[in-house]
Parts: C-alpha cells; sequence; structure tokens
C-alpha cells in the first residue's frame, strides 16, 4: 500500500487534536446516504407496499426480530431507531471500500470510515455510554449499581474490566475486518495489475471480483454482529436480573 491518510494536524491550533480527513468525509457520506434511504423508504406511505417501502419494511421487521431476541419488546421497542440506524450505517460505511477506493496524491481519500479505528471505537463507545444511560433510566439509579456487585459484591472488578472489554471487542472487531479487506483488495489491485499490464491486470480481475464478494459478505455479517451485540449489551443494562 503506497498510500497515506490525508491528516489535519494540531486541528484548531491544539497540539493532541488530529484529524483524518478521509474518515471524516466517509462517516458524511455514509449518512447522507443513509438519511437519503430513510426519506426514500418513508416517503408516500402505502397500505400495500411496493419497491422500496417493501424493502425497508423488510429492514425494520429483521431489526425489530433481533430486538425482540435480546430483550422483552416491550422494553426494546424504543431501541428500535437505535438498532435501525446503527445497522443501516454500518452497513453502507462497510460497503463504501469494498466497491471503490480512491486515491489522490499520496493520500487514499474514498474507503470505508469502519476501516478507521478511531472510527469504529467511537461507535462502540458510544453504545456502551448508552446501555449506561437507559440502565439508569430504566432501572433507577441504586438497582443499576446493584447490577456491578451481582451476585456477590468482589465482582465488581471483573464486572469493571469486561465493560471497557466490551467496549474494545466491540469497536476493534468490526476494524480489523473492514481494514483487512481493504488492505488485501489494494495488494490485489497495486501488486498484481500494476505489474505487466494488460496480462496482469487481467489476471487480477478474477481474484478482485472474489475478494469483493467475500468482503461484501463480511461486511454485512460484521453490520449484524454490531446490531446483537449492541442490543444484548443493552438488555444485560436494561433487565432487572442483569
Amino acid at each position: 500500500m503506497n498510500h497515506g491518510s490525508p491528516m489535519w494536524n494540531n486541528a484548531f491550533g491544539i497540539e493532541w487534536l488530529d484529524f483524518n480527513l478521509s474518515t471524516s468525509l466517509m462517516t458524511i457520506i455514509s449518512s447522507i446516504i443513509v438519511f437519503i434511504i430513510c426519506v426514500l423508504g418513508s416517503r408516500n406511505l402505502q397500505r400495500r407496499p411496493r419497491a422500496f417501502q417493501n424493502v425497508m419494511e423488510m429492514l425494520v421487521d429483521f431489526v425489530k426480530k433481533v430486538i425482540g431476541d435480546a430483550m422483552d419488546w416491550k422494553t426494546g421497542k424504543q431501541f428500535l431507531p437505535l438498532g435501525l440506524t446503527l445497522f443501516m450505517y454500518i452497513f453502507i460505511s462497510n460497503m463504501l471500500g469494498v466497491i471503490i477506493m480512491v486515491v489522490v496524491g499520496h493520500d487514499l481519500w474514498w474507503k470505508s470510515p469502519t476501516s478507521d479505528a478511531a472510527s469504529t471505537l467511537t461507535l462502540s463507545v458510544m453504545v456502551i455510554l448508552l446501555t449506561n444511560f437507559y440502565g439508569v433510566k430504566i432501572l433507577g439509579g441504586k438497582e443499576y449499581l446493584k447490577g456491578y456487585i451481582r451476585p456477590v459484591p468482589f465482582l465488581l472488578p471483573l464486572n469493571l474490566i469486561e465493560e471497557a472489554a466490551n467496549t474494545l471487542t466491540l469497536g476493534l472487531r468490526l476494524f480489523g475486518n473492514i481494514f483487512a479487506g481493504e488492505v488485501l483488495l489494494s495488494l490485489i489491485g497495486e501488486s498484481l495489475a500494476g505489474v505487466n499490464p494488460p496480462f496482469t491486470t487481467i489476471a487480477a480481475f478474477v481474484p478482485m471480483i472474489a475478494w469483493q464478494g467475500f468482503s461484501l459478505f463480511i461486511g454485512t455479517i460484521q453490520s449484524y454482529i454490531f446490531l446483537v451485540l449492541t442490543m444484548v449489551y443493552m438488555s444485560h443494562k436494561v433487565s432487572k436480573a442483569h
């Protein structure tokens, strides 16, 4: 991989504040795509859904089933918007770098924002914070805190370690899978297609298409896993017997 990342170092004059401009750009693009899909899917709703509305309703039913499997629907229905947004955003983000990667100069500008550990860890921190917030909101502060010392008080340190481990694994699992896929796609494109064209270019086409198909599968699975784990963690926090 003979490219780097476009960075804005010392942003706003703050020495420790750096921005990956590519990740920021692709995060905005992913968010806009999700917004457009939701608007188109919810516009002119009909009793007998057709075309795009039908797809959106299938997606909503899918997320509802995931939530229903993790917790009681009476409690879980309030998390439907969260689950739907997470799944769509992560799926779209995973797909962007599979379809195409754009290098300008020596900087990679078009990629999956989820191939950046900072992006996926931010998502996981947000999820863990939300699970704790709703745990306090639904159970009350006293009942929520008791969950850290059940079934015996000396488990408190282990429960705190589990909280940190959940945050890391949730974000790094997504990052590792998507980043590895993009690295391999880049290596196939640069190493094979760049040597003795056009014969190696033709030879690179088959493994490129095969790996893109596999990456599509992995990206979809990782979106599903992130959604499932989010709702499982949420269930543990909002259920009285967590």
